[in-house]
């Protein structure tokens, strides 16, 4: 069972890799393009939507939320665009990754709970 999980987590890993190569190509759909940015910059973001130290949900919502990004991102990728990343991203999934962009994703994450929270007492303080 646990190599199963690893397994996993190393296609995880490697389909992350994937959408970010494919974040970075001009062609990609724009409803990919954004469905790919949220999964990515949530995967990689320190900040999660449940904290991680809440037993069982913390780490539930990184279990639920980060594949079912990673699967509808995928659905909406070409295919011709996805096998032209491919390679790259296999090769890349071998090696350790550095998180230079992990503040910029945090910087989005945040960015994207204040818009909601100000949009939700906006429409709080109309009523």
């Amino acid at each position: 069972m646990i190599a199963s999980l690893k397994a996993w987590a190393r296609r995880l890993k490697s389909q992350l890799i994937l959408l970010w190569l494919c974040l970075r190509q001009p062609d990609i759909p724009k409803l990919a393009w954004l469905v790919s940015l949220a999964t990515v910059a949530y995967a990689f973001s320190p900040i999660d939507l449940i904290p991680d130290f809440i037993p069982v949900l913390g780490f539930l919502d990184d279990v639920i939320l980060v594949p079912l990004g990673i699967a509808l991102a995928l659905r909406l990728i070409p295919q011709a665009l996805l096998l032209r990343c491919q390679p790259e991203a296999e090769r890349l999934a071998g090696q350790k990754l550095p998180f230079k962009g992990r503040w910029v994703a945090a910087a989005v994450v945040v960015s994207a709970w204040l818009a909601l929270l100000g949009w939700w007492l906006a429409v709080y303080l109309a009523r």
